[in-house]
C-alpha cells in the first residue's frame, strides 16, 4: 500500500534520480575533481588562481531545461578545454570515458575559470513531462526537481569521498529573457566561494554556504526524513 503511494504521488521518481546520479557517477567522478584541476593549474598558473572553485560545478535549473551547449546559453561562457579524463571499465563497457569540460565565464572586465555540467538527471525529468505516457505534468516536474535537488544535497553532505568537490548551483529562472542570467547565477556562486576562502584565512565565522543557494535567494527546505516527502511550493 504505501509503494502504491509512493508510486502514485511519483515521490519515488527523483529520489532514485539522485541516488542514481550519485552512485553511478558523482561518486566515481567527484573524488578526482581537484586533482585534475591540480594538474590543470600547474600547467596554466594564471588560470586557476581560487582553489576554492577547484570543484565540479553542478546547474541544477528548477524547470529542467537543459541547453546541452553552454556557449549557445549564454555568450559570457565559453568552452576552453577537457580536464583530464577517467577511464574505467563499468557495466561491461571496456574504457568507458568520464571528463568534464573547463568553461571561461566572464565578469565585465575580469575571466574567471571553472569546471561546471547540468545534472543529467534532468533531462530525464523534462522529458516525463513530455510524454503523455509518464502522465508527469508541469507541477509534477517542478516538484521532482526541488525533491532531486533536496535528495541529492543530502547524499553529498553524507559522502566522506566527495567533500569539497562539488558546488550545487539550483535555480529557478525569471520569466523574463535574461541574455546573461546563467552566467551570473555561476558568477554569483564563484565569487561567495572566494569569498569564503578568505574569511576562512582571516578566522571569522561563515553561514553554511548551503542555505545560501544562488541570487534568486530559493528557499528550498531540507527534510529530516530519510524517506522523500513532498516539497513546500508555496516558497516560490
Amino acid at each position: 500500500e504505501m509503494s502504491e503511494m509512493s508510486e502514485s504521488s511519483k515521490q519515488n521518481v527523483a529520489h532514485g534520480l539522485a541516488w542514481s546520479y550519485y552512485v553511478g557517477y558523482l561518486k566515481i567522478v567527484l573524488p578526482r575533481v581537484k586533482k585534475s584541476m591540480e594538474e590543470f593549474s600547474r600547467a596554466n598558473p594564471n588560470k586557476m588562481a581560487s582553489k576554492e572553485t577547484w570543484k565540479l560545478h553542478i546547474l541544477i535549473p528548477l524547470s529542467c531545461e537543459i541547453c546541452d551547449d553552454l556557449e549557445k546559453a549564454d555568450s559570457n561562457i565559453q568552452y576552453l578545454t577537457d580536464l583530464t579524463e577517467t577511464t574505467l571499465t563499468r557495466a561491461g563497457i571496456k574504457k568507458r570515458v568520464y571528463k568534464h569540460s573547463l568553461y571561461t565565464i566572464r565578469d565585465e572586465d575580469k575571466l574567471w575559470h571553472c569546471a561546471v555540467e547540468y545534472a543529467a538527471p534532468l533531462h530525464s525529468l523534462y522529458a516525463m513531462s513530455q510524454d503523455d505516457c509518464a502522465a508527469f505534468s508541469r507541477e509534477d516536474r517542478l516538484e521532482q526537481a526541488k525533491l532531486f535537488y533536496r535528495t541529492l544535497e543530502e547524499i553529498l553532505k553524507g559522502s566522506k569521498e566527495c567533500a569539497g568537490t562539488y558546488r550545487l548551483i539550483a535555480y529557478e529562472e525569471s520569466g523574463e529573457a535574461e541574455t546573461h542570467f546563467l552566467s551570473r547565477e555561476i558568477l554569483w556562486h564563484l565569487r561567495q566561494q572566494r569569498h569564503e576562502e578568505y574569511a576562512v584565512c582571516e578566522g571569522n565565522q561563515l553561514h553554511n554556504p548551503s542555505t545560501t543557494l544562488s541570487s534568486t535567494e530559493l528557499n528550498l527546505q531540507i527534510s529530516e526524513s530519510d524517506l522523500p516527502q513532498p516539497l513546500r511550493s508555496d516558497c516560490f
